[in-house]
């Protein structure tokens, strides 16, 4: 998993929910009420509408390009939506609400800030809701935009939508969750996703749009741990670069700046950063997410999968990891499985040794009883590795904090997990 890319202006959040809660066609609302469709595009989606018998534009179709996921009308990928105001610019993670592709909503929420999960004003909370919160949670975001949808079906009932907050908020109040704002909505109609809503004259808040370009992210990033991990050595050998000897890799927090005392990890041995290069141009200081190549003072030998640290502020060294992991294969977890961590730029082998528990996703208690971990499953584990890696408490650095779990056969991801 990879930690959040914050620029000024700059908003990644995702989408989450259950199946038919209108998460494309929220999207879709967004996009087309914010002005970031062009005339061809919509032009095809009146078509596809009309074909379809509907009266209204479908805007979903915007969003489920695949056609398969058209033909099935689901959304089975994650698919990566850009689009921007004059106020701020937005990746989105648009991601499945099937219980099987829980591994998507995963991925999308592990490079977001903001978290928008949809509930049908219908239905209430269902056990994809609180799957999708807890998961938001354990992987750190700070802010969640809980979405009560399709009012219109519910003749945008105020006192329906407030049991659902009493609901939520009930729920939620056992999440590492911060910032948790609620909006009534309908993505079908508009209602209160770019432009308030006269139907719902009894909200006083303010619409999606509003919140996502106000929301302040840029406090979440980590400035404080320097960490380099290193990617791969640089010696380009030519005449002009014959001794160049540089180390290539991203930033994964703190603020590195030429001329700083650095140690590198495992080996620990003391430097100094001699100079910071971004391409072509040389920097006096790099932060996160850049991707550099840092040259040092002194002739060490630094491979990939080491990292770069400041003395007197390093990362845990570990070989037995304690963490939350969320299990994507479709085969039980068993512990006698050989797997691959890959942490960073580093791979290790590795073990499941003990489960600790599971999380019942619907109360959020320990099950210590049964132990049996199986798709899509969250659980706390004890991890074994054939050689240390370098980590933080995922609650202070999502970058270093975060791997996955491969099966070496296949090289398919069987578990994303964060150290506790």
């Amino acid at each position: 998993m990879i930690t959040s890319t914050h620029h000024n202006g700059l908003l990644r959040f995702t989408t989450a929910g259950s199946v038919d809660d209108g998460k494309s066609t929220l999207i879709g609302r967004l996009l087309y009420d914010s002005k970031s469709i062009f005339r061809d595009q919509m032009e095809a989606i009146e078509e596809a509408s009309k074909h379809k018998g509907l009266e209204d534009a479908d805007l979903s179709l915007l969003t489920d390009g695949l056609r398969a996921e058209r033909e099935q009308g689901i959304t089975i990928d994650v698919a990566y939506r850009y689009f921007s105001t004059p106020k701020r610019k937005f990746i989105i993670a648009d991601t499945p609400g099937h219980i099987q592709y829980t591994r998507n909503m995963v991925t999308g929420a592990s490079t977001a800030d903001l978290a928008i999960i949809l509930i049908d004003a219908r239905n209430g909370l269902v056990e994809q809701t609180h799957r999708h919160s807890f998961i938001a949670s354990l992987l750190g975001l700070q802010h969640l935009v809980v979405c009560v949808n399709k009012m219109d079906l519910i003749d945008y009932d105020e006192e329906k939508y407030r049991d659902i907050v009493v609901a939520f908020k009930s729920f939620s109040s056992r999440l590492d969750i911060k910032d948790i704002t609620f909006i009534p909505i309908s993505a079908l109609k508009g209602d209160n996703v770019v432009d308030s809503s006269e139907r719902m004259s009894w909200y006083g808040g303010s619409t999606l749009l509003h919140h996502l370009e106000n929301v302040h992210v840029g406090a979440d990033r980590n400035l404080q741990d320097c960490r380099f991990p290193v990617q791969y050595v640089v010696r380009p050998q030519t005449d002009k670069h014959r001794d160049f000897r540089g180390y290539a890799g991203r930033i994964a927090s703190g603020v590195f700046k030429k001329g700083d005392a650095v140690v590198a990890l495992p080996s620990g041995i003391e430097t100094k950063v001699k100079s910071i290069k971004l391409g072509e141009k040389e920097l006096d200081l790099a932060f996160p997410p850049l991707s550099v190549v840092m040259t040092l003072e002194d002739d060490i030998d630094l491979s990939r999968g080491e990292m770069l640290v400041r003395k007197n502020n390093q990362p845990q060294m570990i070989s037995e990891v304690d963490a939350k992991i969320c299990w994507l294969d479709s085969r039980a977890l068993n512990p006698s499985y050989r797997l691959i961590l890959r942490h960073m730029s580093q791979e290790v082998r590795a073990m499941v040794s003990d489960v600790l528990y599971r999380i019942d996703i619907n109360t959020l208690h320990r099950d210590e009883e049964n132990k049996e971990v199986a798709m899509n499953d969250i659980a706390r584990v004890k991890i074994k590795t054939a050689s240390p890696i370098l980590a933080d408490p995922y609650r202070t650095n999502r970058t270093t904090g975060a791997f996955i779990l491969v099966d070496p056969s296949t090289h398919a991801t069987v578990a994303a997990g964060v150290v506790g």
